[in-house]
């Protein structure tokens, strides 16, 4: 089995997939961080492309960044300064190649995220 990794972000105030977050993938290596890819979410919440497709998987720690204040900030969420939520890190281990979701439920005041299938 190859291994890849996608996201879905949904918003969970508005209960609509969240199109237009800014995306970026992070490979973490000890105290290094690399940034591997940049994306956007469409229509659907998710990514067009896999974040990390088969021919680059390599096991190990990455971190998505998600950024939520600016997709909030462009939904019309009223604004607030500081935003509550405006970078939401999520780093998290990929140990053997198979398929990582890892999706995002956003709302301006909370998140949450899990391993789904």
């Amino acid at each position: 089995m190859t291994g890849y990794l996608t996201t879905h972000v949904l918003d969970t105030a508005r209960g609509c997939p969240a199109e237009g977050l800014d995306i970026d993938l992070y490979r973490i290596e000890g105290d290094i961080r690399t940034l591997i890819k940049s994306l956007k979410t469409n229509s659907d919440g998710r990514t067009d492309e896999q974040i990390l497709p088969a021919e680059s998987f390599e096991t190990g720690t990455y971190e998505l960044v998600f950024h939520a204040g600016a997709y909030l900030d462009a939904c019309g969420t009223p604004p607030e300064e500081p935003r509550f939520l405006d970078i939401i890190p999520i780093r998290f281990g990929m140990s053997e190649p198979s398929h990582y979701h890892v999706p995002l439920l956003l709302s301006p005041f909370g998140y949450g995220t899990y391993r789904g299938s």
